[in-house]
């Protein structure tokens, strides 16, 4: 079986539009996959394919030249049903946006889909050179709820929801694999954990080797491997820039740099802080996450046993992957709080006119306590509700102006910004 991509449904919503369909995203997250099983429908439905794979070297051939390649499309076309043009891995065409841009502004009768991996190449200058010309789709790891709809064989969120609630030993269990071994979808479909964690060290080494060292021109990978582990070893927790350069053996500037790619090639999340009183509460210094638990504890070789090692802050990286999921395709923001005074709270979700505090437990909780910072937070800040996320109590009450809303993970499967009352 398959496992079906939330976004899928979009990305075919977007086919009958004049912008080039863009999909792009790490290695190995499932771009080839989607463009697959899009050529398959497409040409069910009669629609002419024309397909490039850059990685081919007959097919990268063609791209040497802008004139070649429009001749070649051009005596492809059909002139009885609508042709669609493929290209994958188009990163790795030099000056790809321009190229593309070139060919796009003759509005030949063709519909573009163009895939890629998420360098600096594509991510930045692709973007700049077509603007106005794209739609970009980021495929990422699967999330929880692909996972578990996967994992269930259904694909209606609200069963698995209705699942996960009555079978909460299982849910859970589900959990500790999707926090031990992440959403990349090849190592999600292996039932074997020592496959599992091959699949993690190829895509680990494919970044490292083909992707990071490339785009910034390293000769060494050992600074940019020790970042990973300093990063992977301090998830949540904010990073003193000097302390960690000094560990690479880099600077500063370079440090930043370094931080500033992983996080483009979607290895990462920066998460800033969440500031109204620049005197008191602190700023400057943001905490990083991993896209996929799974490669994390790969560089940390603690895959299987997370419960060992930092479990609390592997469940909140978690935790803000939902949260994102949430407000996407909002202007809202997640961040943290944290003042001068050692007061933190997890995650603060910024809807510029409220905000939503959320604090996570990696616990089963069974008292309607609300932690000192979580205190101190309500007392600054006037917030209709306030989160506490844990394994397992359900409950509410009010506390003056705000509903402290106790929350299990398995309620949260499914949800957008809105569905918990929020508004």
């Amino acid at each position: 079986m398959l496992i079906k991509r939330d976004q899928l449904a979009e990305i075919e919503a977007h086919l009958p539009a004049a912008e080039i369909t863009m999909l792009v995203g790490p290695r190995q997250v499932g771009k080839t996959t989607i463009l697959d099983f899009l050529r398959g429908k497409l040409s069910g439905q009669g629609a002419k394919i024309i397909s490039y794979n850059l990685d081919l070297e007959s097919d990268f051939s063609l791209f040497r030249d802008q004139q070649n390649l429009i001749e070649h499309i051009r005596a492809q076309l059909s002139n009885e049903t609508k042709t669609y043009v493929f290209i994958d891995e188009v990163q790795r065409k030099e000056n790809a946006g321009l190229f593309l841009k070139g060919i796009f502004d003759l509005k030949m009768p063709v519909k573009w889909v163009v895939t890629g991996s998420g360098s600096l190449e594509l991510k930045e200058k692709i973007h700049e050179s077509l603007a106005g010309r794209k739609r970009v789709f980021e495929i990422l790891p699967i999330s929880f709820d692909e996972f578990l709809k996967y994992k269930w064989a259904i694909d209606d969120i609200g069963k698995v929801t209705r699942l996960a609630a009555l079978e909460k030993d299982k849910a859970f269990g589900y959990l500790l694999e999707y926090l031990n071994y992440g959403g990349y979808p090849n190592v999600v479909v292996q039932d074997n954990v020592e496959e599992k964690v091959k699949i993690l060290q190829e895509i680990h080494n494919s970044f490292l080797v083909r992707d990071i060292s490339v785009v910034l021109n390293l000769k060494k990978t050992e600074p940019i491997f020790t970042l990973l582990q300093v990063l992977s070893d301090r998830i949540g927790q904010k990073i003193q820039y000097n302390n960690i350069a000094s560990m690479c053996g880099v600077s500063v500037a370079t440090l930043k740099n370094y931080l500033w790619y992983l996080e483009k090639m979607f290895i990462i999340d920066k998460v800033s802080g969440f500031v109204r009183n620049k005197t008191k509460e602190i700023s400057k210094s943001p905490v990083y996450y991993f896209k996929d638990l799974g490669l994390r504890n790969y560089i940390l070789n603690l895959n299987g046993n997370i419960r060992l090692y930092s479990s609390g802050f592997i469940f909140e990286n978690f935790i803000l992957h939902l949260l994102k999921e949430m407000v996407k395709n909002t202007t809202f923001q997640v961040k943290f709080w944290q003042t001068k005074d050692k007061a933190e709270v997890d995650f603060v979700v910024d809807k510029f006119y409220s905000v939503l505090p959320v604090e996570v437990k990696f616990q089963r909780l069974s008292k309607l306590t609300v932690p000192k910072s979580l205190q101190s937070f309500l007392k600054k800040y006037s917030t209709e509700e306030a989160w506490i996320i844990n394994l397992s109590l359900k409950a509410a009450f009010q506390r003056e102006n705000t509903k402290v809303k106790f929350i299990s993970f398995e309620e949260l499967i499914g949800w957008k910004i809105g569905r918990s009352g929020e508004s």
